[in-house]
């Protein structure tokens, strides 16, 4: 509980500086960019390498895939059914399938779960959701948005060039060394920025503001990633033979509101941008409620 606290406390500074505009309008983009290219980077080799891989982790890459392809194709069935246009398609086809599985996921399962289980939330993460964003997701922009059809090579140099990737590919490297003590200071100190400065910035982006044209989808879309998507990690998982170690990370990660990204570049890209930012926005405040119930069915 004291976490979950923490994880609300940096989200309500980051709309008390909002608000007060203390900080530039850039200052969300930049305090991404700094939890992407250190943050992040930095739990990463500071946790994995000492990581022990129990019965069932291969389920932490697999369970995502799944739980992506099943909420796209409900997403369409939900698409042919509410009778949406190509841009909202598009965009619920962006928000939907693709969970805050790394700004918001690693504090609320480090919060509801306990430290041990970060490790495995960024496998999850990086095996999963990053790697969604990276095939997927340039597959539903050159569908919907009509952006240029994406190419292997291209969306493998997005891989390879993303520092946290590249960080989980070092860490798997050095499993069983042993860093040296100053090495892991440093290590511990920049992982220890994740919290605060993620959600300062998650904090600065919250948008609660609805469309009424948008209410439906946002129900519709809200109810199929935070109710069906960890149903189905639950199945997955179980039928994976994911351990109690694994299984309780895989729901919860599944369960993650819309992912920021994927709402910035359905916006970016002009499929439904008001939809795309309620997506986000009212997610993130219905998951902060929902999460910890999910975690104590758990």
């Amino acid at each position: 509980m004291d976490g979950l606290v923490g994880v609300v406390v940096w989200i309500v500074v980051g709309v008390v500086l909002r608000r007060t505009r203390r900080l530039p309008e850039a200052a969300p983009q930049v305090l991404s960019a700094f939890v992407v290219h250190v943050s992040l980077p930095a739990l990463v080799l500071d946790r994995v390498p000492g990581l022990s891989l129990p019965a069932g982790a291969l389920a932490l890459a697999v369970v995502p895939w799944v739980v992506l392809a099943t909420s796209a194709a409900l997403v369409l069935a939900l698409a042919r059914a509410l009778r949406w246009d190509r841009p909202t398609t598009g965009a619920m086809l962006l928000v939907v399938p693709l969970g805050n599985t790394s700004f918001l996921g690693l504090p609320m399962v480090r919060a509801l779960l306990g430290e041990t289980a970060v490790p495995y939330a960024l496998l999850y993460d990086q095996f999963g959701t990053f790697l969604g964003l990276a095939v997927y997701g340039s597959f539903v922009l050159a569908a919907y948005a009509g952006t240029d059809r994406p190419t292997v090579r291209g969306v493998a140099r997005r891989v390879a060039t993303f520092p946290p990737f590249l960080a989980l590919v070092l860490a798997f490297a050095l499993r069983g060394v042993p860093l040296p003590d100053p090495v892991r200071a440093v290590l511990s100190a920049g992982a220890a920025t994740l919290v605060p400065v993620i959600m300062v910035a998650v904090g600065l982006m919250l948008d609660l503001r609805v469309g009424r044209q948008g209410a439906t989808a946002l129900a519709a879309g809200l109810a199929v990633k935070l109710v069906a998507a960890p149903a189905v990690a639950w199945v997955a998982g179980r039928l994976l033979g994911a351990g109690p170690d694994v299984l309780p990370v895989a729901v919860l990660e599944a369960g993650m509101p819309p992912m920021i990204t994927a709402g910035a570049l359905a916006a970016a890209h002009g499929l439904a941008p008001r939809l795309a930012a309620s997506m986000v926005g009212v997610g993130m405040a219905v998951a902060l409620l929902w999460l910890p119930l999910l975690a104590r069915w758990l």
